[in-house]
């Protein structure tokens, strides 16, 4: 393969080009530089697009640090200005919006997967607790997803009222828990699992059934209802 310092892409043999490489083998063939280089689409300073996505992506740690590094970082990084960042966060909405477009069309949710990607791709990247809560209806169809509260880098204050507020509003009958923990170790606490007795019980006052809370790590996601603990 033709290293990306050894002429402008545009002289690149066809089938080596990002774009054109993507179109004849699908995205999947393409290095996460090569995917990058197509949403940034030009390099600068004497470097190809490619020289600019390999850069990126040493700078900040691998792709996901990339993605997940809030815009006023990503402005700091050499040769991307706001029209590239503005096409990369772009991109990752457009992602998170597809994981929740499949998740509303879901006819249930009833198994931790079912909502654990989702979750997973909207919480993971915060790096203080979130306590968010998916609204479902009786046949467990989603009705909206919320963050509703935040906190530390060691906790969220939860208030179970508020919770029951929302599910009212929202007409739920059932809900799934979840929050994040930013050490990025999914493993559930003692408070996290005295929060979700709390919680079982305010929403049941109002007959709302809570199916599962999931708590969020850094690329995995623990059920507590597959522990046994609802």
């Amino acid at each position: 393969m033709y290293q990306a310092g050894d002429m402008a892409i545009s002289d690149w043999p066809a089938g080596e080009r990002p774009r054109e490489k993507l179109l004849q083998r699908g995205a999947e063939a393409l290095s996460d530089a090569e995917l990058l280089a197509i949403l940034l689409r030009t390099g600068s300073r004497g470097r190809t697009a490619v020289d600019m996505g390999r850069d990126l992506l040493a700078s900040s740690g691998g792709l996901r640090g990339l993605l997940d590094a809030p815009p006023a970082r990503l402005r700091r990084q050499s040769g991307l200005g706001d029209a590239r960042l503005a096409q990369l966060l772009g991109a990752l909405e457009l992602g998170r919006r597809y994981l929740e477009a499949g998740l509303v069309r879901e006819h249930s949710l009833t198994r931790p997967e079912d909502a654990g990607r989702f979750l997973l791709a909207k919480l993971r990247r915060y790096p203080h607790e979130v306590f968010a809560c998916l609204f479902l209806d009786n046949k467990h169809r989603v009705v909206a997803f919320e963050e509703l509260f935040r906190g530390t880098i060691d906790g969220a204050a939860v208030y179970p009222r508020e919770v029951v507020r929302r599910c009212l509003e929202h007409n739920a009958a059932a809900l799934i828990l979840a929050h994040n923990h930013p050490s990025g170790v999914a493993e559930p606490s003692e408070a996290d699992r005295s929060i979700t007795r709390r919680l079982v019980e305010a929403v049941g006052l109002v007959d709302v059934r809570v199916l599962d809370h999931l708590v969020i790590g850094d690329d995995h996601w623990v059920s507590l209802a597959e522990r046994g603990w609802l």
